[in-house]
């Protein structure tokens, strides 16, 4: 048995961590975690959370160190593109949260549109990252 009691960290890699912290916050309203910039080599650790779930911070990272150089520029051109996926953001409902980030300016790939697991939109940020926007169904597994 393990200790392990919940995921804490995730990575999203952005292009610019000032304008994607700002972009997180204004337009899905998380609040900052940390910013805080470390070693000589200007390195910075920039998180942010979603403030009902602070159990689970945001890093928002350049691509570059320590991941290797091919991986870096790899991520690079995803976000360049605007391939790179990220996040699932949760909601209780998806219509009006496309409403609601739609008036601040949030740029929407897809509508909302129904899966068999839930409704689901596709949200861009201001990097490239793809997030998905979903209110789940309930799981009945098929018997």
């Amino acid at each position: 048995m393990t200790n392990i009691s919940n995921v804490s960290l995730v990575t999203v890699y952005v292009n610019d961590q000032d304008a994607a912290k700002q972009w997180y916050i204004d337009k899905l309203g998380f609040v900052e975690s940390s910013d805080i910039t470390m070693g000589d080599n200007g390195f910075r650790w920039v998180s942010v959370v979603q403030p009902d779930h602070p159990e689970l911070e945001v890093t928002l990272m350049i691509p570059g160190p320590p991941l290797d150089d091919n991986l870096a520029d790899a991520i690079k051109r995803a976000l360049a593109n605007g391939t790179h996926g990220a996040l699932g953001l949760k909601t209780a409902d998806c219509q009006k949260a496309f409403e609601d980030l739609t008036a601040k300016g949030v740029e929407f790939i897809q509508p909302p549109a129904e899966r068999p697991y839930g409704t689901e939109a596709i949200i861009r940020d201001n990097s490239g990252n793809w997030l998905v926007l979903v209110e789940p169904k309930e799981f009945v597994r098929p018997e």
